[in-house]
């Protein structure tokens, strides 16, 4: 089914489209740019950064989903969560259901960096909300959801169910 078109079939337009890519380009470049000096210092690259925090959002989730996670790869699926193991900020549990499952947790120490880059990321959304105004956030999580692909919309966590 279509989306609707809210009265403007021709909303927007060919010549708005290209600006509001550069936007994205620029504002994922911003979002990341903060995290990125951080996972330089910890030699940590951005699908660590990742791993951290759907493991955090997702506590238990197993290491077959990780490839479900935006910007984790199957080819870095062992070696990204065998890294976090290694450095004691992810525990690897053996399932209670099915003993070959492993699930991964955040350790005490994997919590401090998943806050330290959560904090610099909700503070410059938080920024741009406010800049924005109240509408901003209801009307960029609507937009958000539509250029996703359905299938992934079931890995995001619904706040009103947290």
């Amino acid at each position: 089914m279509p989306p609707p078109d809210h009265g403007q079939p021709d909303f927007p337009t060919d010549d708005e489209l290209p600006r509001t890519v550069e936007l994205l380009f620029f504002a994922c470049r911003a979002f990341t740019s903060d995290p990125d000096r951080i996972l330089e210092n910890l030699a940590y690259g951005r699908a660590h950064h990742r791993a951290i925090h759907f493991i955090n959002r997702q506590p238990g989730t197993t290491v077959n989903r990780l490839p479900d996670i935006p910007g984790v790869t199957k080819q870095s699926l062992n070696r990204v969560p065998r890294r976090l193991i290694k450095d004691r900020l992810v525990e690897n549990r053996i399932g209670i259901v099915d003993r070959r499952e492993r699930h991964l947790c955040l350790t005490a120490a994997g919590r401090r960096p998943e806050a330290q880059l959560s904090a610099l990321q909700r503070d410059r959304l938080r920024k741009a909300f406010r800049a924005a105004g109240p509408d901003a956030l209801s009307d960029f999580a609507e937009a958000r959801e539509n250029i996703m692909d359905p299938d992934m919309r079931t890995h995001i966590k619904d706040p009103g169910k947290e």
